[in-house]
């Protein structure tokens, strides 16, 4: 080999070198979105949908590259509360008008969404109580509802009720005399997975608290005009202790996790089962596998309504109702940046025309915000069906307590429906509990 051709040699391997070297040390220009997803791994088509959503989005905007962490019910909460201690708030997350997230709200720490909505003539695609932001603990568009829900369903299945020769209970009386008749059979009457304590407040409490107290008891007692330890409020504890004592809800109901409702009611274990709205979603089909907890046919064997009247209760034919929850943007995003941009597009994506039909259609909003839905064009189940008419189960829209009061105050509200299920506190020690909780709020 002659000098020259060593010399060329040497020159072809430094610029093969310097050609990795520069592919490796190759600047990512991509806008990168930290995102905090709920998501729910087991319930149909939510791993599938997620991804699908997710992945689209990045491939119709491939200068940005979203990293998503998925976590579910508590796990959720701790770690979105850690992040925001720390000062590091995904730049999109999930979140709830108030209530779970009131401290996002307390501390504006989510960007406020109305200059963008406003810019985008977004107001009119959505339905008027979702861009009230007079819903938002923050009071103002903090996050956009992908929905409304009603966070208190009866289910009743009807399998179990014609096995027993029994009619959906009418009044609670009935409702009694149905515990001995279906545990002779081997059936729960009432089931409630409380074991995580907002469980028994939202899904079941705040409909009784509306009954007991009427439409407007939450009003009376932030102006002053009433407290928890009021007859309405303490009546309405009373009524969740007679629940357990009359065997309607069983005491183990406390130990249940959330996750296992679904697979008891599907299963017959009990004639009726409360839960939110939403969880129609758990029981439809997986598109992914053609399987569904309830199958299509007997999904037709299901009713969805409110719970039966109360005998002394102010009002009856009621259900707590709340705007859902959505996606937020961190306040921590510096304004008119990328990444701001970017936080924004998917925003407004995850709650845009396309993923709400498909979130709809798929169980995981029974009432979307979106107004320009093509509903006929919706494959929907019995059960979907049946979700979508619960509005006209009932005739009166009461509060869901951790949507109108601080943590301060709810959080013992949920504790001591614990106790009094336990047999730990009475009705009257927990009301206490909690006008003491306020007071010292107030403070």
């Amino acid at each position: 080999m002659t000098q020259k051709s060593r010399i060329v040699g040497i020159l072809l391997i430094a610029l093969i070198v310097l050609v990795a070297f520069s592919a490796c040390t190759k600047k990512d220009d991509r806008v990168t979105l930290k995102v905090l997803y709920y998501l729910e791994a087991t319930a149909p088509n939510a791993i599938t949908d997620a991804n699908d959503w997710f992945g689209t989005f990045e491939k119709n905007n491939p200068n940005v590259r979203i990293e998503r962490e998925n976590l579910f019910d508590e796990p959720f909460h701790d770690k979105t509360r850690a992040y925001a201690a720390a000062g590091e708030l995904p730049d999109v997350l999930y979140v709830w008008p108030s209530g779970r997230s009131d401290y996002l709200h307390d501390q504006h720490l989510l960007k406020d969404l109305g200059p963008f909505i406003a810019r985008d003539n977004l107001r009119g695609l959505f339905l008027p109580l979702t861009m009230d932001p007079a819903q938002q603990q923050a009071g103002y568009m903090a996050m956009i509802p992908q929905g409304i829900t009603t966070t208190h369903a009866f289910f009743i299945n009807m399998e179990v009720l014609n096995d027993c020769g029994l009619q959906p209970a009418r009044n609670y009386d009935e409702l009694k005399a149905q515990v001995p008749v279906l545990r002779a059979k081997g059936y729960e009457t009432v089931m409630i997975p409380a074991q995580s304590d907002w469980v028994m407040q939202s899904c079941l409490f705040s409909m009784i608290a509306g009954r007991f107290g009427g439409a407007d008891w939450h009003e009376r007692i932030l102006s002053g005009r009433a407290k928890f330890t009021d007859a309405e409020f303490v009546n309405g504890l009373d009524f969740v202790r007679q629940l357990y004592a009359d065997g309607v809800i069983q005491r183990t109901a406390v130990g249940i996790d959330y996750g296992e409702g679904p697979g008891m009611f599907a299963t017959n274990k009990g004639a009726y089962y409360i839960d939110g709205d939403w969880r129609v979603g758990a029981f439809i089909t997986d598109s992914s596998t053609g399987q569904a907890l309830i199958s299509p046919s007997r999904q037709n064997n299901i009713r969805i309504t409110v719970f039966p009247d109360i005998p002394g209760a102010r009002i009856n034919s009621a259900s707590s109702v709340i705007c859902g929850v959505g996606y937020a943007m961190s306040a921590a995003i510096p304004a008119g940046s990328a990444k701001e941009a970017a936080a924004w597009e998917l925003v407004k994506w995850l709650t845009g025309k396309e993923v709400s039909e498909t979130r709809t259609e798929h169980g995981g909003t029974p009432t979307p915000s979106r107004t320009d839905l093509n509903f006929a064009a919706l494959n929907l189940e019995p059960m979907q069906k049946a979700v979508a008419n619960l509005g006209n189960e009932f005739t009166t829209a009461t509060v869901v307590i951790d949507g109108v009061f601080a943590s301060e105050v709810y959080l013992p509200i949920n504790t001591g429906l614990i106790e009094i299920a336990v047999g730990r506190l009475t009705p009257r020690q927990v009301a206490q509990n909690v006008q003491d909780a306020y007071d010292a709020w107030k403070r």
